[in-house]
């Protein structure tokens, strides 16, 4: 898969709702990292199943240690999600309590 976090993830979103440069980055920073965890992963389930397929003694030990590899990778993950829908969250409360009071710097016109 390739690796479309670098700009146009939300750049649209991010024009929609008020955030900040540094936030975008952050979610940025962690999509790339969580992609690259997953490609990892998806390295280590073919030689486990390369392993598992050769049935030799050496190669299904050797499988103990890539499923724990495995298993940390995917708590990694889970826990960098976490940490997005944490952050994502607050932001989006952040922006929407800005345009509510008005601290969002930009000037509102009532029509009428």
């Amino acid at each position: 898969m390739e690796s479309r976090m670098e700009g146009d993830v939300f750049s649209g979103f991010g024009e929609r709702h008020q955030m900040d440069g540094k936030v975008l980055q952050s979610f940025q920073k962690s999509f790339v990292q969580v992609q690259d965890i997953l490609d990892q992963n998806r390295l280590l389930i073919n030689e486990i199943n390369q392993n598992h397929e050769s049935k030799q003694a050496d190669h299904l030990g050797r499988n103990v240690g890539l499923i724990r590899e495995l298993n940390n990778n995917i708590r990694t993950v889970a826990s960098l999600y976490g940490d997005l829908s944490h952050s994502f969250a607050r932001s989006i409360d952040a922006s929407s309590e800005g345009e509510s009071t008005g601290t969002n710097n930009q000037k509102r016109f009532r029509s009428g």
